[in-house]
């Protein structure tokens, strides 16, 4: 049996240019990247890479992690890291490495993410914001908007925020906490005004939760949907299928802090 070497990598990146993390065929994903960048950096290695969690297409990630598995040791972590950095697209950048063990695994090990979400309403922004934030081209009643983002905070059954839900699918999670404040991080000269951020940080996240729950948000916001239709997709006893997924490019994987 072969000896297997495990490293943890945390990283950050771009993801408007990509169409995600995992590995698909005629498309350009993060995965893809990360492989090839750490095949030419360990040649002659056998590199294996999963992520702690799937980004979909034009997500962006601050911070999180991927686990290493490889043949070979590598002798010297601060020298490949810097190699890995040259090598990697501009988009990317590993931000440290760290030896781990096979009793790690980094999809079921217990998590807390927050994530961001960046928009902003009325006039169509500037193009370049488009790989930031979302652009509502109509009035929001952003009051409402932040009243019925405390409602997500709870352990419940997030059916309603699941994407397409199978009866197998498991939905229940915890909103640790959820808030819409005014956006004073991402700054630039290009950037509207005023604009705001969704602030979510919890424990079993589905897949498309945060932009289906920002999707409702967006129409609780423009008036669309009831604060009675609101508070029935907070129960998943109910079985509620939602829709209607915010758009992608303003959704920033923050960070990820293993329990």
């Amino acid at each position: 049996m072969k000896t297997k070497f495990y490293y943890l990598i945390e990283i950050q990146y771009l993801g408007f240019r990509y169409h995600g993390w995992q590995k698909q065929p005629n498309v350009i994903t993060v995965q893809e990247m990360i492989l090839k960048t750490l095949k030419w950096v360990l040649s002659e290695t056998q590199v294996k890479v999963l992520a702690s969690g799937r980004t979909d297409a034009k997500v962006s990630v601050n911070q999180t992690y991927i686990e290493v598995f490889t043949d070979r040791s590598i002798q010297d972590l601060s020298f490949f890291l810097k190699e890995f950095n040259y090598n990697l697209p501009a988009d990317i950048k590993a931000l440290s490495i760290e030896p781990t063990d096979a009793k790690f695994n980094i999809i079921q090990s217990p998590k807390i993410k927050e994530y961001h979400y960046y928009f902003a309403f009325g006039e169509k922004f500037h193009p370049y914001c488009a790989a930031f934030m979302c652009n509502i081209l109509s009035d929001l009643d952003v009051a409402l908007m932040q009243k019925a983002a405390q409602m997500f905070v709870g352990k419940r059954d997030f059916y309603s925020y699941a994407f397409r839900p199978t009866p197998t699918t498991q939905t229940m999670g915890e909103v640790i906490s959820c808030e819409i404040v005014k956006n004073t991080e991402l700054t630039a000269s290009f950037f509207p005004e005023e604009s705001y951020v969704m602030k979510v940080k919890g424990v079993g996240f589905k897949r498309n939760q945060i932009r289906l729950m920002m999707g409702m948000l967006i129409e609780i916001g423009k008036h669309e949907k009831s604060w009675t239709e609101f508070v029935k997709t907070l129960d998943g006893a109910n079985r509620i299928k939602l829709t209607y997924n915010a758009p992608a490019s303003g959704l920033q994987l923050v960070s990820v802090d293993f329990l």
